[in-house]
């Protein structure tokens, strides 16, 4: 093992040893190199005469570029061509730490590392699966999960996917089953909780999240070690009835053996996909912060080396933009709008031969249950027939996403699936 690896890890034994016993083997093994990276960040600070460190090309003191390229693009060279750090913009970063202050209050005064940024949200959940599973380790998480999961967590990683009901005979979370299912897991398991949810689009009550957190600190409390995962995609896009921030703020420091990470995607939250960038925060005290902030900087360099620089420089831009407030709430106002309108929709009698629906309040997302009908036949069928795409997330459940459904349209949108549905049980 690498003799900074063991500093790292001795590090972590010394603050935190339950942390550093949740570490995978590649996790123990992680460390940031001290390498052309780390010299070239030295020599940008004293190389006042010749910087001639870094495998970029320069050109009349600025890096070079194609003028076909730069021409249609409004942003200072050097804020998009160079390199990016492994750990994201410094700038950015601290820009994304303060708004996560601003938007979940349970984190004020709380010990929690600046956000390090990732190639989206997915390679957020992929850094968590590198360091803390290995072949065999439990995943934790509802029945109605992102079908991605089972690639990073168990293709990838050896895991092994352990579900429990996300809804109890009222519609709320069901935490029985989330600590009967808790605890079954005797030294060690990974939790992850997506909300708003990915397909249902529920997020659960303030007083469902307060039981959540409870359960998750019983569980510590008897000596099993947590690694709690926050897939929180799509953050903010809260309707109704539900907690208004992350569970993250609640659990971290809760206890010793839960070791809260928050994983964001400004993909989804700030309605910019095919940017890529998503952020990875860990809640522990500061010298396991600094460790584990090594040994995720040693997994980017070691895979996608750092992500891109000019999405980074055109999302800080926006956040500090004195737009961004004012478009957000107005984005949310149309997402929110959609979801009431597929409610009202949903309130027709005529759908009820043919499916009920989960709960929903948040998100992009409603799921549909089929009383008896196959998922994947109608889904076909629909296409075919109607020319109407929705996912069959399961053999009962079908997805529907109303966040890219024009209001006006939501209702013509059911009225096919009905069509659709009664075309099938003649």
């Amino acid at each position: 093992m690498n003799a900074l690896a063991v500093q790292l890890n001795e590090k972590m034994q010394k603050e935190n040893p339950a942390i550093y016993e949740m570490l995978s083997d590649l996790g123990k093994n992680l460390y940031y190199p001290k390498g052309i990276l780390s010299q070239s960040a030295e020599a940008g600070k004293k190389a006042h005469r010749f910087n001639a460190t870094i495998g970029i090309a320069t050109e009349n003191g600025e890096p070079m570029h194609f003028r076909h390229i730069q021409g249609k693009l409004d942003y200072n060279p050097k804020d998009i061509y160079p390199y990016a750090p492994p750990q994201g913009k410094e700038a950015l970063r601290s820009v994304w730490k303060e708004k996560l202050l601003v938007d979940n209050p349970s984190m004020q005064g709380k010990s929690f590392g600046t956000p390090i940024v990732t190639s989206a949200l997915t390679h957020g959940l992929s850094i968590a699966a590198d360091l803390f599973m290995d072949a065999g380790d439990v995943l934790v998480t509802p029945e109605q999960y992102w079908g991605n999961y089972n690639t990073v967590f168990q293709i990838r990683r050896g895991g092994r996917v352990e579900t429990f009901p996300l809804f109890n005979d009222n519609g709320g979370f069901h935490v029985e089953a989330f600590r009967k299912t808790l605890a079954n897991q005797k030294e060690k398991a990974i939790v992850l909780l997506n909300f708003p949810n990915n397909p249902t689009g529920y997020t659960p009550s303030v007083e469902d999240a307060e039981a959540i957190v409870q359960v998750l600190k019983d569980v510590a409390e008897s000596g099993t070690k947590l690694v709690v995962l926050l897939d929180d995609a799509y953050f903010g896009l809260f309707y109704e009835d539900s907690i208004k921030e992350s569970l993250f703020g609640l659990l971290a420091g809760v206890h010793s053996n839960i070791l809260p990470i928050k994983i964001d995607g400004a993909t989804k939250e700030n309605y910019v996909w095919g940017f890529r960038v998503g952020f990875i925060t860990y809640a522990a005290t500061p010298d396991v912060l600094d460790a584990l902030e090594q040994k995720t900087k040693g997994i980017i360099r070691g895979t996608v080396s750092s992500g891109a620089h000019i999405s980074q420089t055109v999302l800080l831009e926006s956040l500090q933009s004195e737009e961004f407030l004012k478009e957000k709430e107005e984005k949310f106002q149309i997402m929110q709008g959609r979801a009431v309108k597929t409610k009202q929709v949903l309130a027709n009698e005529k759908f009820a031969p043919y499916w009920s629906y989960y709960p929903f309040n948040s998100g992009y997302f409603m799921c549909l249950k089929l009383n008896n009908l196959d998922a994947e036949t109608l889904r076909l069928h629909l296409l075919d027939q109607y020319g109407v795409g929705v996912i069959a997330s399961n053999t009962t459940d079908i997805r529907v996403a109303f966040s890219c459904v024009e209001e006006s349209d939501i209702e013509e949108l059911f009225d096919l699936i009905y069509a659709g549905c009664v075309d099938l049980t003649k």
